[in-house]
């Protein structure tokens, strides 16, 4: 995945087409916009209006602000902005990982922190539009998001008033976004394009397909259990032919049922491109992969570009992305790709979530403290069917906790982290780790774990992130993960680290990646943004 795809905040520029030279006039409030109701807004919840006052006389808000955040709501009708009816929004998980990459822990509201912690880890939350701890928390993101434009763009001549578009408002059709995003050619939009490479390939690809809606896409093919590969025989074969030739992998125009040199290659470029290992053959899941209607594209395409909105600006020094659905980690320093990685992600209902932090920590050897979760679900059965399985999987027993024993695993060659694991606080217990389960990286879908991210070589990573560090030769970190004891090492510079959810994407190569939603977002999404 390219580094450039790291897009800042203006993004909304490109949908909304807004003439970002004009000013602000002082005081200038939208009017309320009334065709906004439950049928076509973007939510399903709304406040009302007296709330929005309310806040802004016990916030004491200047003029500004006050403004600003009267004219975000009459935009939107009032309705909710990081509320949904079952919890937090994407847009606010994304504000969220956006704001505390980007600022300092002493600029936050910690009672806001410590209640979106509480709301982020919540599996079964209600949202009732009359809740006032929901209404308080939707107010103080808004007036969060206000400033942190205001503090960002002061200088770059774009107007408040624009936040009123930075979150969907009201539902469209796929192709009246795509319309939209690709008819606004103004200059700011070229300008932006310029700047930001991988979102100008996006919309390139947006283009072309686009077009090949417009001719009407591509047949659905017959789907069978039967595998194709180079030199069968089958009349399937040419239709698999002419679909390929549709989004370009194949170039040669033969019609015939001969699974020829061409096809193949055409077939492991496909591959590429979806995730699956290149190896020339038509299986059933990747002939599946082939019937995805043209429509379903473009609203992936869409909906990952919504998403770019909330990425921060690429840092100087070293970053760390992961990438969920792609099953991989890219390592870079500014411009410079260092490595790239597979990585194991949470299986579902262990559904690693897309946040931001910062890498200050290495564990060589590490014990692991088994959550009370496993232990209740997983260990007490296993220990009630075998009486020695603590002692044979070197676990120990330090403690009771809630009526549960608090169990860890020693370090070892059976420890379920591994040989060393990588700390980021995040509000998730989530963090980077090895694993004795080498086998995992080999599959093409990697959500296997409770959550946390394996890495397929975290001697390499430790490795990397202690390049700087002279004490730390090989042979030192050599040493540290075959200790029998736990050994923490510090970061001097700790390496920011940001987890995320892209089902599409342009690579460093220029070719357009497409993934499997593997928890649901994109679905979620969709519900909301389209008709």
């Amino acid at each position: 995945m390219k580094s450039a795809m790291i897009i800042p905040l203006m993004l909304y520029v490109l949908i909304t087409g807004c003439d970002l030279q004009k000013k602000d006039v002082t005081g200038e409030v939208t009017p309320r916009n009334y065709s906004i109701n439950k049928t076509n807004a973007y939510n399903n919840l709304f406040l009302d209006s007296m709330a929005v006052e309310k806040f802004i006389t016990g916030q004491h808000l200047n003029d500004t602000i006050a403004s600003a955040m009267r004219s975000f709501y009459n935009a939107r009708n009032f309705q909710f902005t990081w509320f949904a009816g079952n919890g937090l929004t994407e847009q606010a998980l994304g504000f969220r990982s956006l704001y505390d990459y980007s600022k300092d822990s002493s600029d936050k509201n910690k009672a806001l922190e410590n209640r979106l912690d509480a709301l982020m880890i919540e599996d079964s939350l209600v949202v009732a539009a009359t809740d006032p701890v929901f209404i308080k928390t939707e107010l103080q993101l808004t007036q969060r998001l206000i400033n942190y434009f205001i503090a960002t763009y002061q200088d770059k001549n774009i107007r408040i008033r624009q936040l009123e578009q930075l979150i969907p408002i009201q539902k469209t059709t796929v192709l009246q976004l795509a319309d939209s995003v690709l008819a606004n050619n103004n200059r700011d939009t070229k300008r932006y394009d310029a700047a930001h490479t991988a979102y100008h390939l996006m919309k390139q690809q947006l283009q072309q397909y686009r077009e090949i809606a417009g001719k009407g896409g591509w047949d659905s093919l017959l789907l069978t259990s039967k595998k194709f590969k180079k030199g069968d025989q089958d009349p399937i074969i040419a239709h698999f032919k002419k679909r390929l030739s549709v989004t370009g992998e194949l170039k040669d125009q033969d019609t015939s049922g001969t699974f020829n040199e061409p096809l193949e290659n055409a077939v492991k470029t496909f591959q590429q491109q979806h995730g699956y290992t290149s190896d020339g053959v038509i299986t059933p899941a990747l002939a599946a992969e082939m019937n995805v209607p043209v429509l379903a594209r473009i609203q992936q395409l869409l909906i990952n570009m919504e998403r770019m909105r909330w990425m921060p600006d690429q840092p100087a020094g070293k970053l760390i992305l992961v990438n969920i659905p792609e099953f991989m980690l890219h390592a870079a320093e500014g411009n410079n790709k260092a490595f790239d990685m597979e990585v194991v992600v949470g299986k579902e209902g262990h559904s690693t979530t897309m946040f931001s932090g910062k890498l200050n920590q290495i564990v060589f050897s590490p014990n692991w403290n088994i959550p009370a979760s496993i232990v209740r679900k997983e260990i007490l059965p296993a220990i009630d069917r075998n009486k020695n399985y603590l002692q044979q999987n070197n676990m120990e027993v330090t403690g009771e906790r809630n009526g549960l024993p608090v169990i860890r695993q020693l370090p070892g060659r059976k420890n379920a982290l591994g040989k060393v694991k990588f700390l980021f606080p995040n509000s998730f217990n989530i963090y980077f780790h090895d694993t004795p389960a080498k086998g995992l990286f080999n599959k093409d879908n990697r959500a296997y774990s409770h959550g946390c991210i394996r890495l397929a070589d975290p001697v390499k990573m430790a490795s990397w992130l202690l390049e700087d560090n002279t004490r730390w030769t090989a042979e030192k970190i050599d040493s540290a993960i075959n200790l029998t004891k736990e050994k923490y090492v510090k970061l001097e510079h700790p390496v920011p680290v940001l987890i995320t959810y892209y089902t599409a994407w342009v690579d460093e190569k220029d070719m357009l990646q497409f993934r499997k939603d593997i928890y649901g977002h994109d679905s979620k999404l969709a519900a909301r943004m389209f008709y």
